[in-house]
């Protein structure tokens, strides 16, 4: 059977907390930020989706107004959530 050995206390260098959060908070910003650019990408692809959606409607020749109108005004709201998390991702420079 393998036993596992540790150090004796006395002989471990401490960490000290202010370290040990730092390096938790660190970790969680970069999973934060690989999520943001996930969704970010996500959102990209629906607003183009959206954008020939709403070309290939009017294209057909038969305008349809309020189906338009409605796709404009997702394509507006993915284009402001689109824009938040850009904000998010882009670090704030104190000049």
């Amino acid at each position: 059977m393998l036993a596992l050995v540790r150090k004796p206390a006395s002989l471990r260098q401490p960490r000290r907390i202010d370290e040990r959060t730092s390096d938790m908070n660190a970790s969680a910003k970069m999973e934060t930020a690989e999520i943001l650019r996930i969704r970010l990408g996500v959102l990209q692809r629906e607003h183009r989706d959206l954008d020939l959606a709403i070309a290939a409607i009017e294209d057909r020749g038969l305008p349809e107004p309020l189906t338009i109108r409605r796709l404009k005004k997702q394509k507006l709201a993915l284009k402001d959530r689109i824009a938040r998390i850009e904000d998010e991702l882009t670090p704030d420079i104190i000049a």
